[in-house]
């Protein structure tokens, strides 16, 4: 008996122990971090890139936006979007050249404008964080920038160097990165469309490929080029805190670029630090840990756990919270913090989490401070009142949850690879097939069924809120709808059927050798939940009489497929760079192709017709002239049907009480320095929510030894037996 008197002041020791404990049992995070000023959140796919000069991925701007700092931002609060300096004195100035060089007027005439140079001043007093690159020994040279072989022996992780240091940022580390947009080994995806506007930048890359071929010959293959011995004509340093662009012709997008990580700064100690041999073996390269001014620095490169940004301790203390903003804001808190310096969060710890279940269920407890709403869980966070607009629930408000909702600049689409035999072409049979397609996927069905009705079908490239979006009858795609009473519809299966008979393939077979058409889609299903996703698609095309086998993939071995041109059919998605027809239709523009030039044209469209209007509509003001261009080449894209146009997707955002200064900001990559975090609060509700069950555990318990007391009294009969006494004495 005394064994289960044991078990049950056990248990009853537990239970009190956890009504003393503040600590919930179910804590993912070490002791009392709830309770400080940290931002939790989560990832569900590991970034590839984190150099700024190859990072162009949504999950990867999480962390360089934040790290990395470009001359220009957007306004966090006022909309329309509005751009203003961060790390430079003011927005850069530009003036005009003609082809001999000369400096034209204000205001000159397009077909005089040979040149457009942009003039940038950046502040004085701008310091990089903390890195061994910039160590120094007492006589002041370089520690870790001439590495022997050896000495990264015992070195795994950036936190194995014993010393770092810092610089103040300067002009030439603008132009260093501009440079390193044209390095072979770097691959920028931008480089295609920035080598046709900014001045020898593709002859530069000549340059520098020539130069990695002779040192490859040499026996160097992954020598380090220093870019600060090769001029570049088209970025120059003027001075200490200034440096020059200069462009062909007019190109008023570059202010833009300017806002992204692309353009931010990288120093040269960096780049040379992480091309010393044995580095990118113990993955010490910029890829892996970014090099930047911003107001966080990563402690934490971990893809298959964690990823961690913490404060950069060297960063400036004149960057403030906007004290204006929209008409509202005040009302709203979001100027509560107006004039204070930034940033207010600490840390931000993301955790891997490729299941949205156990995302939302964190999200519910408190461990996660904001969250995406998934189909599975849209019921439980939202509902619709009766004039159809959208509400939380009661159970959301309990939890003094709040939501924010925008239509977001981007779109999901299903491209086909124009380079592909089957599905790609220009003649009859190809646009033929892609229209049949185009019809037969359908995405207002898609929409309800999988987003919860978040989306809106996409005629055309060009998202709602952007200039050139046409609405109504004018901006239908004429091959995939028909205007009926007032709403566009789609055109019926057997309008399809007859598009895919006339292109060579009725019922879904061959004409000629009478064998069923399969068509491949690569996609980057990552859970479970995908599968009823992937069953529609494949039901879409049985519905037409095609096959479809879907080959599923991680996002890198995808984006890998995708740079090769070795898909046939695929899903991707674009969310804009900046506010501009242009930063849409670039994605359909021939010399922007991702298989021969590296950019970001994934489906490898080249109508010379549309380029040719691209290339007339890409520079000019927004207006009617530049509307009317607009149309022609949406009118074109619907035609050839590069894509299947897919969605507009609605976004919704649901965070806690406690997380402060939540706008949903579009444009702006580094908005996590707005952020803040009341940790007291949230530890409070944590610990209510999450309050231990102990009841349970003791009925469990107390069966448990109530279960054992009839073994217990059978064991001290047997052993008080007279026979078992006999032999004891024996």
């Amino acid at each position: 008996m005394r064994v289960a008197w044991r078990l049950l002041c056990a248990a009853l020791c537990a239970a009190a122990l956890a009504g003393c404990s503040k600590a919930p049992w179910n804590d993912p995070y070490p002791a009392g971090a709830i309770g400080r000023n940290i931002l939790f959140s989560s990832f569900t796919e590991r970034p590839k890139h984190l150099d700024p000069a190859q990072s162009y991925s949504s999950n990867e701007v999480v962390f360089t936006g934040q790290i990395y700092e470009p001359p220009l931002e957007y306004h966090y609060l006022k909309r329309p979007y509005v751009l203003e300096p961060l790390t430079a004195t003011s927005m850069p100035r530009s003036y005009y050249l003609d082809a001999q060089g000369h400096r034209l007027g204000e205001n000159p005439p397009t077909d005089k404008i040979a040149y457009t140079v942009y003039e940038i001043h950046i502040k004085p007093g701008i310091y990089y964080q903390p890195h061994p690159a910039f160590a120094k020994d007492a006589d002041g040279k370089p520690l870790y920038l001439n590495l022997k072989p050896g000495d990264l022996e015992g070195i795994h992780d950036l936190t194995d160097f014993q010393h770092t240091g810092t610089r103040e940022l300067v002009a030439a580390d603008y132009v260093y990165e501009i440079k390193r947009l044209a390095e072979p080994k770097v691959q920028s995806p931008i480089f295609g469309i920035m080598s046709q506007y900014i001045v020898g930048l593709k002859a530069y890359a000549a340059k520098l490929q020539k130069i990695a071929r002779t040192d490859a010959k040499a026996g160097h293959p992954d020598a380090y080029i220093d870019l600060r011995r090769y001029p570049l004509e088209g970025a120059t340093v003027v001075g200490r805190y200034t440096y020059r662009i200069k462009v062909k012709g007019r190109y008023p997008q570059l202010r833009y670029w300017l806002a992204m990580p692309f353009f931010a700064p990288v120093p040269p100690e960096a780049d040379r630090f992480y091309s010393q041999p044995g580095m990118a073996e113990r993955n010490l390269t910029l890829d892996w840990w970014p090099v930047g001014t911003g107001p966080y620095m990563l402690s934490v490169n971990n893809p298959n756990r964690q990823m961690v940004l913490v404060k950069n301790p060297n960063y400036r203390k004149d960057d403030l919270y906007p004290r204006q903003g929209e008409p509202g804001d005040a009302k709203k808190g979001l100027l509560a913090d107006a004039g204070k310096p930034m940033p207010f969060i600490d840390k931000a710890i993301y955790s891997l989490e490729k299941e949205s279940i156990p995302r939302w269920n964190k999200f519910l407890q408190g461990y996660y401070d904001i969250s995406g709403i998934g189909s599975d869980s849209f019921d439980q966070a939202i509902q619709f009142g009766g004039s159809g607009n959208v509400e939380l629930t009661d159970a959301m408000r309990k939890k003094h949850i709040k939501l924010v909702t925008s239509v977001q600049a981007s779109i999901y689409y299903m491209g086909f690879n124009m380079l592909d035999p089957v599905v790609g072409g220009y003649t009859t049979r190809g646009r033929k097939l892609r229209q049949a397609i185009s019809i037969a996927l359908n995405y207002e069905d898609y929409i309800a069924i999988f987003l919860n009705g978040r989306g809106v079908a996409a005629q055309g490239p060009i998202p709602p809120g952007i200039f050139g979006h046409r609405n109504g009858k004018a901006g239908i795609d004429p091959y995939v709808y028909d205007w009926v009473h007032g709403q566009p519809q789609r055109k019926p299966m057997a309008y399809a059927k007859r598009l895919l008979a006339q292109a060579g393939y009725p019922n879904g077979r061959n004409a000629k050798s009478g064998k069923p058409l399969i068509i491949h889609l690569d996609i980057t299903a990552s859970g479970p939940e995908d599968k009823s996703m992937l069953d529609w698609f494949r039901k879409q095309f049985h519905a037409l009489g095609l096959q479809l086998v879907i080959r599923n993939t991680d996002y890198n071995r995808f984006q890998d497929k995708m740079r090769n041109g070795n898909a046939q059919l695929f899903m991707w998605g674009w969310n804009a760079d900046y506010p501009d027809p242009e930063n849409f239709l670039f994605l359909l523009y021939g010399p922007n192709g991702k298989a021969k030039h590296h950019g970001e044209n994934a489906a490898n469209y080249n109508n010379p017709e549309f380029n040719r209007l691209f290339v007339k509509m890409k520079d000019m003001a927004n207006g009617p002239k530049r509307q009317a261009i607009i149309d022609k080449m949406v009118a074109i894209a619907q035609r050839d049907a590069p894509w299947v146009w897919g969605f507009f997707p609605k976004d919704f955002v649901l965070y806690h009480g406690w997380y402060k200064n939540a706008v949903p900001n579009l444009m702006a990559n580094n908005t996590l320095k707005y952020k803040r975090i009341e940790p007291a609060l949230r530890a409070k509700r944590v610990r209510a929510w999450n309050h231990p069950l102990v009841e349970p555990l003791l009925i469990v318990l107390g069966l448990l030894v109530l279960s054992l007391v009839p073994a217990i009294v059978t064991y001290r009969r047997c052993e008080r037996r007279p026979g078992l006494e006999e032999d004891k004495r024996s």
